[in-house]
């Protein structure tokens, strides 16, 4: 029976963790969509499903949704994760992340603002011969497609954090916050092993991490839409709240995992060096 269940997964292609937090309204969508495109994919997944302690109905609405698409799903399922209070966007993807058995895991949000299609770019970007295990999404390249900007605050406030993540932690990052990420099992369990932060920064950790273990990063350009609702902050002073801890986390991240090493001594190439294969 053991041995059954590990080759089930290591034949396992790709685990996708999507946190939720009063997502009832938009998780029906993402999941249809995902499930759509992984099936004509034929390559067997999972979808983790992290109910962050929602107050609305998100946790019964992933049990329908999943029962839903069940007589549809050849290749894959939906396994609904979560507890009960709140612990934050970056506990949840931890938790999910954590418990998923995919040789590729993508971490994507749950507004679906990146369609699932962009992952054949991220996949594409994956070079294990140079290290390069961890592929993001990117939306201030070039040729990244923005359909629908997000709101002038939002930008503004996303571009001032940015100045301050590639001073303090991340330097030629354009975007750490694209909520598409993939990486492969052994880097994800690497990173997110050691990650500690709950809140929006767990994006610049695990990066950070990523870098101090010796994983070179590809930035891949996506296209992106902004999402109605998909705002995290209400007013302007909850996004100066929110900024100054921030601020805070970025020095609490290199505090932390000063002594973090490379996990080898294997030389590092540049991922903007690397022509695509």
């Amino acid at each position: 029976m053991e041995d059954r269940e590990n080759k089930a997964k290591k034949d396992l292609s790709l685990s996708v963790t999507i946190p939720a937090y009063n997502e009832a309204a938009r998780l029906p969508r993402t999941l249809h969509a995902a499930v759509e495109y992984l099936e004509k994919r034929g390559l067997p997944y999972e979808i983790l499903t992290v109910d962050d302690g929602s107050r609305d109905q998100t946790a019964e609405v992933i049990r329908q949704t999943a029962c839903e698409l069940a007589p549809m799903m050849t290749w894959g399922t939906i396994e609904p994760l979560g507890y009960d209070r709140n612990r934050g966007k970056g506990y949840a993807v931890r938790y999910g992340i954590l418990r998923s058995s995919g040789n590729h895991i993508l971490f994507m949000d749950a507004d679906l603002a990146t369609p699932m299609e962009e992952l054949e770019k991220l996949e594409a970007a994956l070079r294990p011969e140079f290290r390069i295990e961890v592929a993001i999404g990117s939306r201030p390249l070039r040729e990244s497609q923005l359909v629908v900007r997000q709101p002038l605050l939002r930008e503004v406030a996303g571009r001032a954090f940015n100045k301050a993540v590639q001073l303090l932690a991340t330097r030629g990052i354009a975007d750490t916050q694209c909520g598409f990420k993939l990486f492969t099992h052994s880097a994800a369990r690497e990173i997110f092993s050691r990650c500690t932060l709950d809140g929006f920064s767990f994006d610049v950790e695990a990066l950070f991490l990523a870098r101090r273990l010796g994983y070179d990063i590809a930035e891949v350009p996506v296209r992106w839409a902004h999402q109605e609702g998909a705002a995290a902050f209400a007013t302007r002073g909850a996004y100066l709240r929110a900024g100054i801890k921030m601020l805070r986390d970025l020095i609490k991240i290199r505090q932390t995992h000063r002594s973090v090493r490379p996990l080898s001594p294997t030389v590092i190439v540049p991922s903007r060096t690397i022509p695509p294969a």
